[in-house]
């Protein structure tokens, strides 16, 4: 468990705190790339680390995120007209360009130089693997440029999805380095959800319910590694890396396509969550990219406001019938949905000074003590390098594999880790 302070440190992510200054050293996701269609679309409203902005693409094509509301009277530029290689406010005309440097006060003289005085808050952004990506940080700290193997494959062999979920950004990242639950929760799951059936690994998942879980320092961040047995003297491994502060990739099963999560914060009390599906050797087929669409695998489907259908206001669609059969473990339909209305039961921010921690739970540990570590860090010393920033760091899979059982999994497994293009995945 973690004391009170501990528990804050690691979950507020506002400007000025610890984690906050720690999530804006990276870049993260911010947008879907059909957010922000063509040049001069309408911008849009986003809120991430407790801060409002409003992005935008101008006439030029230019990416802009700025302070949603305009410096003369405080009106939302929401409301604005996108035209001309800027966002012009309706109510007086001030006028913003995409660093969020006004270039037009229409009531002052031009010679005055009046609007040069007038700049927003702006950041960064770039558009890479159909993902709109942000640098909330300071500049002169810019990472190199993201370099997931699922953003930079062709867009045909991969897809990315995204979902509002109501609570801390923490509990929802936990649960996606937390592979005991699956045996439980998604066990019925595996049998039919067509992202993952038919794999041989799921008969291992399906006979132990009792994994052995070692936890290994990778280069960015962790390897999670769950072993359960298998036949023939051997162990069957699924490996889980976890790169700061957000990342996680599920390991595979057989030739379905890899997929894993970011995490972002909206707010203390609310997150984004980013699901991603790509094959690292060939297009994705039509049948699973509809699978995907329609909310198979990790994926749920949602409204035009990116919220699952399924939510805590219709009780995510609970289904008792189909709980007392097993068709669902839980009684609720879908992978996502299954972890999502869990996470959300344990309230907007858990209180994990109440918890009680188990053998399973090793890498929600270390986990923790590395983002907490990280952030006091860079507390003495804020351009400190952190992990995950490299692009060395994100190159990097998860791994489904079957290992004699007095093999090191990291040493026997440790070329399957490593994202090389046109290298298939090593899965079970």
């Amino acid at each position: 468990m973690l004391k009170k302070e501990q528990n804050d440190l690691v979950t507020q992510t506002g400007p000025g705190t610890p984690m906050g200054n720690l999530f804006r050293r990276y870049w993260l996701p911010a947008l879907l790339s059909e957010e922000l269609p063509t040049p001069d679309c309408p911008p849009v409203k986003l809120e991430l680390l407790s801060e409002k902005l409003l992005a935008f693409r101008d006439t030029s094509g230019r990416l802009g995120l700025i302070d949603e509301f305009c410096a003369h009277r405080g009106v939302s530029l929401w409301f604005g007209r996108n035209e001309e290689n800027g966002i012009r406010c309706p109510y007086h005309g001030w006028k913003y360009d995409v660093t969020g440097q006004c270039v037009d006060v229409p009531s002052e003289p031009e010679e005055s130089g009046y609007c040069e005085k007038i700049k927003l808050k702006g950041y960064p952004m770039v558009e890479r693997g159909g993902v709109i990506w942000v640098y909330m940080g300071p500049p002169e700290l810019t990472p190199p440029l993201p370099e997931w193997e699922f953003a930079t494959v062709p867009l045909d062999q991969s897809y990315m999805s995204k979902r509002l979920q109501d609570c801390n950004w923490l509990q929802a990242m936990e649960g996606g380095i937390d592979s005991s639950h699956v045996s439980f929760l998604h066990g019925s799951s595996l049998l039919h959800d067509p992202l993952f059936k038919g794999a041989k690994g799921n008969q291992y998942n399906q006979n132990d319910f009792k994994p052995v879980f070692e936890v290994v320092d990778a280069p960015g961040g962790l390897f999670v590694g769950a072993r359960r047995n298998a036949e023939d003297d051997q162990y069957y491994w699924r490996v889980t890396p976890w790169i700061m502060p957000t990342f996680t990739m599920v390991p595979p099963r057989a030739d379905h396509p890899m997929h894993g999560h970011f995490w972002v914060p909206i707010d203390d009390h609310r997150c984004w969550a980013w699901s991603f599906d790509y094959h690292p050797t060939r297009a994705l087929t039509a049948t699973e990219r509809q699978a995907m669409i329609d909310g198979h695998g990790v994926h749920v489907v949602v409204d035009k406001n990116y919220v699952p259908l399924q939510n805590k206001d219709n009780d995510y669609l609970m289904d008792r019938a189909a709980q007392k059969a097993n068709l669902y473990y839980s009684g609720i339909k879908g992978i996502g949905m299954q972890d999502a209305s869990l996470q959300e039961s344990m309230g907007p921010i858990q209180d994990r000074t109440r918890e009680n921690l188990v053998s399973t739970d090793n890498g929600i540990i270390m986990a923790r003590q590395r983002l907490m570590k990280a952030a006091k860090a860079l507390m003495e010393n804020p351009s400190m390098d952190l992990p995950g920033l490299s692009p060395e760091d994100q190159k990097v899979r998860s791994v489904a594999v079957l290992l004699k059982r007095d093999q090191v999994y990291k040493e026997a497994a440790k070329e399957h880790f490593k994202a090389v293009p046109g290298k298939p995945q090593q899965s079970v």
